[in-house]
Order: C-alpha cells, then structure tokens, then sequence
C-alpha cells in the first residue's frame, strides 16, 4: 500500500482521507486547524503534521482538498508547502475545485522536480465523499494518471482522465454549469406548484418518474419545498465554481446567459444572509423575504 498525505480536511476532505486509511494506505494530514487534524488522526488511527510540507515528507501521493485558488498555492507552495516536501516521483492529486489556470501552473512546477500533477476535482458532494462514491474528473499525463487511479479509487465510483492539465478542472465547470441551469429549473417548477396550490409531494411523485427526472429532484424536491438548506455545497461555493466557470467561458468565446442569471440569483441568496445555504436555496430568489411558498 502506498504512503499518502491529505492536505484540508473540510467536509470533503475528513471523510476522503478516511477512505484512503480504510483502503489501507498510510495516511498523514494537515489542516489549518490543528484540532481537527487530532481529531481525525484519533479516529482513523492515521497521524498529523503540523506543515504541508512535513506531511508530504516521503508520501507517495499527495492529496489536497482546500477551498480556491489562493488557498491551493499556500499549501503547495513556498517552504512550508507540499512539493518542498516532496520527493522525485511522488505524485500531487488536487481534488480542489480550482481554476485551470493554477492546475496547469502548479503541473508545471511540479515537473520541474520531477513530481507529477493530476488535477482531479471531484461531484458527489458531502454524501459521496462519506460512502467514498464521488465523481473524480481528472487532468494530466496518462502515466501520472495510471499510477494515481488505483488510489484516487479510494474514494471514487468512477475516476476518468478527460485529458491534458487542466481537463479535470474544465470538465467540473461543465458540470457546475449543468448543475445550475438544473437548480433553476427545479426552483422555478416547485414554487409555481407550491403557487398554484398542488400537492407537492404528488406533484415531484409523478414527474420523477419521467423525463424531468434527475438527482437534484430526487435528492432536493422535497427540502426545497420544505424550505430546508442544509445539506452541504454551500452557495457561497457554488458562487466561486460559477464565477470560475464564466471567467474561463469568457475566455474561450463560449456564452453562459443561463449560468450568468443563476449566479446573479445566487448573490440574491447571499444579499439575504443565505450563504451558508445549500445551492438548493436558490428557489428563494423566487420570493419575497416573507414568503413561505405556500
């Protein structure tokens, strides 16, 4: 079994490097808060370093799980980073959604000690991350890839290389876009039903078991009737990802209109305090502050 370091356990990363310690890699971590780093050593049996870099001291396979751009670069590099910790060999697998400008950037730092990059962000949210069922969306070198997969599948039920550095972070803006458009529609169906006075729950029974089917009705329907949010990917999140996403389409000459008006909807959430909500609460940008849905 090979010799693995997770770097950030939030609410993804915890369970993903309790996987890799239940598939019976060596595992050692690091978190800004060292506390949880404890906790999690205490629980998984696994041990904690108090740096990036003395966590990936001698691993095989680095593991980063952080929340943007910036905070990527502060654990991968500079003195206390991972690669000044690692050796020739060792391969850094970024499950970070992040831009494909810093995947790219930090592939090429990496080659130049001899340490291969895979960016490799991940769908399924919190519930997936804890059955070790998520979605890895991968970019690198076929051979990086191939010595990463074995352990990457760990955590994953279906782990793909989609092509060169920065085609893991790509293919998530892809889904995140799809994601988007999904939550909108679902959010516009469920308060013209809750408007209109129907059963709701008759209402997601019935068109679930055709064509407007999908994981988002299944999974959120019903709490985004109830006005219940707190079910993990949080707005604020999604908000970066989409932001990410209309950079790059900007970029490439791809239009995003429907992506574009969700994000606005999305800054609407946050204007009233709804952040922290899960991506689901979009359907209150449908209504007034006071409004129930009923």
């Amino acid at each position: 079994m090979a010799k693995t370091a997770f770097i950030g356990l939030g609410v993804m990363g915890y369970p993903m490097a309790g996987h890799l310690k239940k598939g019976g890699h060596e595992v050692a971590v690091y978190n800004r808060t060292t506390a949880k780093a404890e906790r999690w050593a205490k629980e998984y049996g696994g041990s904690y370093a108090p740096t990036p870099r003395e966590a990936a001291e001698g691993a095989d396979f680095v593991f980063t799980c952080v929340g943007n751009d910036d905070d990527l670069r502060a654990v991968v590099l500079g003195e206390d980073g991972a690669f000044a910790g690692m050796a020739e060999g060792a391969v850094l697998v970024d499950n970070t959604t992040a831009s494909a400008e810093v995947a790219r950037a930090l592939a090429t730092r990496g080659a130049e000690g001899g340490i291969g990059v895979i960016d490799a962000p991940v769908s399924g949210g919190q519930a997936g991350a804890e059955n070790g069922a998520l979605t890895v969306m991968c970019g690198g070198a076929a051979a990086t890839f191939a010595k990463a997969a074995p352990v990457i599948d760990c955590f994953a039920r279906a782990c793909i290389l989609m092509g060169p550095s920065g085609s893991g972070q790509l293919t998530k803006m892809v889904n995140q876009i799809c994601i988007a458009g999904l939550l909108q529609g679902l959010a516009e169906g469920m308060n013209f039903g809750q408007k209109a006075g129907l059963d709701m729950d008759k209402v997601i029974e019935v068109i679930s078991q055709g064509a407007a089917q999908s994981w988002q009705m299944d999974n959120r329907a019903a709490t985004m009737c109830a006005g219940k949010f707190d079910f993990g990917f949080a707005v604020d999140w999604m908000r970066k990802d989409l932001g990410m996403a209309i950079e790059e389409a900007s970029r490439v000459g791809a239009p995003l209109p429907i992506t574009e008006e969700v994000d606005a909807r999305y800054a609407e959430v946050q204007r009233r305090g709804g952040g922290r909500f899960d991506t689901s609460s979009l359907i209150l940008a449908l209504r007034e502050p006071d409004d129930d849905g009923s």
